[in-house]
């Protein structure tokens, strides 16, 4: 769709609305409800809800829409967040390449100093690239690398935390990408504005949960949110608005 072009520096602008369909499908990251804040969380799924095979391929779940969807997210945030097992796992980029617009910072949470100095999205390509971590023991990473010290709290470290932290550092929008367990904790702890589920037309049968949260004992104790559908070609995206239940955080601080 050729007026995506525009779309990035409109964004930002927050003067217009973003020219059509994109006002409806990424107008509400502009700005949050609860606070200064955007946070998002993407899930690109099966049919029946799993994200990867039993094997644990995912290599593509979701077809050349559902990405060029998740690559619009990353050219509007200020910062991509992963936590480690998808980057040991997966050695992601993180850049926006299926479309235009500018690249976001790129965040890992790697409370256990796990991260090799090698990954790509340590890469050196004028992007900031941050570590959230807990431990000062880990391989040597690149000089440039912003390494935010955190506290952990049962061997993790809070969502609320990380996402202050990084506003104290100037990013004001996140997409928390993955994996499946990070968005997860971010969701159960309180922390996302939006949920974008990316789901594919296949049935995988077995596999990796998109989400896992903790028990309810009732369907009926289960939270509703609003929700509007989108299509991206033979998929659909399910727009879920979060921010009743996200938890207050703060403001960033000015951008850098």
């Amino acid at each position: 769709m050729d007026s995506w072009a525009t779309v990035p520096e409109t964004f930002r602008a927050a003067a217009a609305p973003l020219p059509s369909p994109w006002e409806e499908m990424f107008g509400p990251l502009r700005s949050g409800r609860v606070d200064d804040l955007v946070v998002v969380g993407q899930i690109g799924q099966s049919l029946d809800g799993r994200v990867a095979t039993a094997s644990g391929d995912s290599h593509y779940i979701n077809g050349p829409d559902g990405l060029a969807h998740l690559h619009r997210l990353r050219a509007l945030v200020d910062a991509v967040v992963v936590g480690v097992g998808t980057a040991l796992a997966d050695d992601p980029q993180l850049t926006v390449r299926r479309v235009n617009g500018p690249q976001p910072a790129r965040v890992v949470i790697d409370p256990a100093g796990r991260l090799p100095g090698r990954a790509r999205l340590l890469a050196k390509d004028g992007v900031r690239r941050l570590v959230v971590a807990a431990t000062a023991e880990r391989s040597p990473l690149p000089s440039d690398v912003e390494v935010v010290m955190l506290p952990r709290h049962e061997n993790q470290i809070p969502p609320a935390t990380i996402v202050a932290a990084l506003a104290e550092r100037g990013l004001r929008r996140l997409l928390i990408e993955g994996g499946a367990d990070t968005v997860s904790r971010f969701l159960a702890a309180g922390c996302l504005d939006r949920l974008h589920v990316t789901v594919a037309p296949m049935i995988l049968g077995s596999g990796r949960a998109g989400l896992s949260l903790p028990p309810i004992l009732k369907a009926s104790a289960a939270p509703r949110m609003p929700v509007r559908a989108h299509t991206l070609g033979d998929e659909v995206l399910f727009d879920c608005d979060l921010s009743a239940q996200r938890v207050p955080i703060g403001r960033a601080s000015k951008s850098r």
